[in-house]
């Protein structure tokens, strides 16, 4: 993420860091060395009690933050907001961890709870700006990120699983599965094999239409060593392509094929600085559930 040097840079970098443009949200961001090293969100709660904020206050300190920088976007329904922001508040601070920003957001205004300026932070608040014509938005969609979503119903809908497609499930029936109790190397081998030709048919096109390649990738990304090929082949220069082509595939791979290609497509995502498709790997349980959890962004 890019230096962050005002309110509003914080504002317009948020959608960045979630993928969507929050609202009912509490956003915490870890800064170390003065820069953001991790983001949480989390639905703005009715009530906080103790346990709740120490969880929060894990993920910070296991990430070793220096400073926060928080945002509160405050829910339409009813709440006791200003306990749950205070308690929030004093708890960053009573761990040790400096409260650097602090902002309010409300009916499209905000407002810093940190500076009592009426110039520069009127109590009414200011408009938040349009992040699509800022400075962070620039310098992200440079760096080869996409533009937010709207909101989270669009980013859970970019994870979603497509329609079946019944020939590649045909074709995955026909493949052999790895046989450990022989030599495993030459299926293993066979499998990063695809993932080359799979990666450069997607370069190509924007999408792989070989259905036997897309079943065989699908297949031998169940083998732990064809994986770990395939996030190790992941450079800086081809990390938006890798992006691009785990997500397509995560979306069409049928049920039981879909979780290791999640767990790539992770893997990509927390490199890229996605922050609401990397917090963790969806699990096999359920993929309509996993797909949600990913793009929460809370653990």
């Amino acid at each position: 993420m890019t230096t962050l040097t005002s309110p509003h840079d914080l504002l317009s970098a948020i959608p960045f860091v979630v993928g969507f443009k929050p609202e009912e949200s509490i956003i915490l961001i870890s800064v170390k060395a003065d820069s953001v090293s991790m983001a949480m969100r989390i639905d703005f709660p009715i009530s906080l009690d103790d346990g709740q904020i120490d969880l929060l206050m894990s993920h910070l300190k296991k990430d070793r933050a220096e400073a926060v920088l928080a945002v509160f976007y405050l829910p339409h329904f009813s709440t006791e907001a200003s306990l749950v922001i205070d308690a929030l508040s004093g708890a960053i601070e009573n761990h040790g961890m400096q409260l650097r920003e602090s902002l309010v957001v409300s009916d499209n205004r905000w407002r810093s709870l940190l500076c009592s300026d009426e110039s520069c932070c009127p109590e009414k608040g200011s408009p938040l700006p349009d992040i699509h014509h800022s400075r962070i938005a620039v310098e992200q969609v440079a760096l080869g990120k996409p533009l937010p979503f709207e909101n989270m119903d669009e980013l859970v809908a970019s994870l979603s699983p497509l329609p079946e497609d019944v020939e590649i499930r045909d074709q995955i029936a026909l493949i052999p599965r790895i046989d450990y109790e022989t030599d495993p190397r030459p299926l293993q081998r066979e499998g990063a094999e695809a993932v080359i030709d799979f990666m450069a048919d997607f370069q190509a096109d924007g999408l792989c239409r070989d259905k036997k390649l897309i079943a065989l990738v699908l297949v031998r990304l169940l083998d732990l060593q064809v994986r770990d090929f395939a996030l190790g082949s992941v450079t800086e220069e081809t990390m938006t392509h890798y992006f691009n082509a785990w997500r397509w595939l995560m979306r069409i791979a049928p049920a039981g094929y879909v979780a290791p290609v999640a767990t790539l497509f992770a893997a990509v995502a927390y490199e890229r600085g996605d922050g609401a498709l990397a917090q963790r790997a969806p699990s096999p349980l359920s993929y309509a559930t996993a797909a949600k959890s990913v793009a929460t962004g809370a653990t």
